[in-house]
C-alpha cells in the first residue's frame, strides 16, 4: 500500500515535490515579467534598429533617386557595399584607411592622456579627501549636469582667435601673435577628446580605488615598502579592474565620436571614423555605406568588450 502510494506519488514526499515544482514555476514566472520590460526595451531600441542598418547595409541602392533600399530578406541580401566598403578601406585608391588610423592614433593619445590626468585625480579623492570627500565627489559629477554640447561650445568661445586662451597666453608673453586653435590642430581635437569624457573615468577609477581595503596599504608599509613600491605593488594592481572597465567606458564612445571634430576642427585633416560615417549617412548613394561602416566599428568595439567580459571573469574567480 505504501509502495503504491509513492509510485503514485500521492504521499507526503510526493507531495512535497509537487509544491516544490510549483514554486520553482511560480519564480521563473516572477522574474520573467520582471525581465520582460527590459526585453521588450532592449527589442525595440536595439534588436530591431539594428536589423534595420543591417537591411541597409547589404540592401541595394535605387539609381533613379541615389536612395537606399532595405532588403528584409537575408536571401536577397548584396554584398556590394561590403566590397565598396573594403575598397575604400584598403584598396589602391583607399581614403578610409589612414582616417582609420588617424582615429586609432587620436584615441590611444586621448586615453593615454585622460588616464595620466584621471588617476591621480581620483587617488586623491579616494585617499587624502577625508571629511571633503563629499564635496570632491560633487565637483566630479558637476561636469554631468552640463550637456556635452554646451561644453563642447565653451571652449570654442576659449579657443577663439580673439579668446581668452590667446590672451592669456600674449599677456604672459609666451605668444606674440594669436593661434588659430580651431584651425585643424590634431592636439586640439585630442585634448576636446579628452575634456568630454575624463568625467567618466574618474568616477570609475575613484569607485574602484575607494574600495582597496587600507589594510593591504598600511601591511606594505610594514613589510618596509616605501610609498613608491607600495602603490606599484599593492595599489595599482588591485585597481587594475578599475583601470580596465574605466578605459573601456571611455574609449568606446571616443572611437565612433564625430561631434568633437566637428566642433573643435572641422578640418578633413582631422576627420576620424564617425565623421566618416556621418557624412557617408548624410551622402544621398553612400547611406548603405555608411551602414557597413557602422557594423564594422561595432564588430571591432566588441573586441575590447569580450575581453573585458573574460578579465573580469578571470578576476573574479581569482579572487574566489
Amino acid at each position: 500500500m505504501a509502495s503504491a502510494t509513492q509510485q503514485t506519488g500521492t504521499g507526503p514526499a510526493g507531495t512535497q515535490r509537487a509544491g516544490r515544482r510549483k514554486q520553482e514555476k511560480q519564480s521563473k514566472a516572477f522574474w520573467v515579467a520582471l525581465a520582460l520590460p527590459g526585453i521588450i526595451w532592449l527589442t525595440l531600441l536595439f534588436i530591431v534598429p539594428f536589423y534595420a542598418v543591417l537591411a541597409i547595409a547589404m540592401g541595394q541602392l535605387n539609381r533613379l533617386f541615389e536612395s537606399p533600399i532595405a532588403v528584409w530578406n537575408p536571401f536577397g541580401w548584396s554584398s556590394s557595399n561590403v566590397i565598396n566598403v573594403w575598397h575604400d578601406l584598403f584598396g589602391a585608391s583607399s581614403f578610409a584607411g589612414p582616417i582609420v588610423l588617424r582615429t586609432i592614433l587620436y584615441v590611444a593619445a586621448a586615453s593615454l592622456l585622460s588616464l595620466l590626468i584621471a588617476y591621480p585625480a581620483a587617488y586623491f579623492v579616494a585617499r587624502f579627501a577625508g571629511r571633503r570627500k563629499a564635496l570632491f565627489l560633487i565637483l566630479l559629477i558637476a561636469p554631468f549636469w552640463i550637456s556635452f554640447m554646451m561644453r563642447m561650445l565653451a571652449w570654442i568661445d576659449l579657443l577663439q582667435t580673439n579668446g581668452y586662451v590667446n590672451r592669456a597666453l600674449s599677456a604672459v608673453g609666451l605668444i606674440s601673435q594669436p593661434i588659430n586653435w580651431l584651425g585643424g590642430k590634431w592636439y586640439t581635437v585630442v585634448l576636446g577628446l579628452v575634456y568630454g569624457y575624463i568625467p567618466y573615468l574618474i568616477l570609475v577609477l575613484y569607485a574602484g580605488l575607494d574600495r582597496i581595503d587600507p589594510a593591504l596599504i598600511e601591511a606594505g608599509r610594514d613589510l618596509g615598502l616605501n610609498r613608491v613600491r607600495t602603490f606599484t605593488r599593492v595599489t595599482l594592481p588591485l585597481s587594475r579592474q578599475a583601470i580596465l572597465t574605466g578605459m573601456l567606458i571611455t574609449v568606446l564612445p571616443m572611437v565612433g565620436d564625430y561631434f568633437t571634430n566637428q566642433l573643435m576642427s572641422g578640418a578633413a585633416n582631422t576627420s576620424m571614423v564617425g565623421n566618416l560615417i556621418q557624412g557617408q549617412l548624410g551622402t544621398p548613394g553612400l547611406e548603405g555605406q555608411g551602414a557597413v561602416l557602422s557594423l564594422l566599428l561595432l564588430l571591432v568595439l566588441l573586441i575590447p568588450m569580450v575581453y573585458y567580459v573574460v578579465a573580469t571573469n578571470r578576476s573574479t574567480r581569482e579572487a574566489a
